[in-house]
């Protein structure tokens, strides 16, 4: 099996139930219900890092470890502000999609321009 064939990024199906699904949530919620978004928005980051994390194990996609650990940081942010423990002022919502938008981007392609597309990954015995 190549390492291309267990990359969910890589088929349909999968990408759009890890990333498709929280992605449509987010900008969702940012319409059409902003009330919900300290909720939905750390929910879906938190979704996004699970499995680029788990696509990271599974597959060895570079980029993975490096979209896994931002949408963590975006979930842990996005919860702290939207349930009152740090205001990050009134852009902060804009800010936060800004930077997994930008920072997704980039942290998609620059880590495999340098590091290449895959890593090794240890199968279990």
């Amino acid at each position: 099996m190549s390492k291309s064939s267990g990359d969910w990024s890589c088929h349909s199906p999968s990408f759009l139930l890890a990333w498709g699904l929280p992605v449509g949530a987010l900008v969702a919620s940012a319409s059409l219900a902003p009330s919900w978004m300290p909720v939905v928005w750390p929910a879906a980051f938190l979704w996004m890092s699970a499995a680029c994390l788990a696509n990271a194990r599974r597959c060895g996609r570079v980029h993975c470890y490096f979209t896994g650990a931002l949408f963590l940081l975006l979930a842990i942010v996005s919860a702290a502000h939207g349930f009152g423990v740090v205001n990050l002022g009134e852009s902060a919502w804009s800010v936060i999609g800004v930077v997994a938008v930008v920072g997704g981007a980039v942290l998609t392609v620059l880590p495999e321009m340098i590091l290449g597309r895959y890593r090794g990954v240890r199968r279990p015995d």
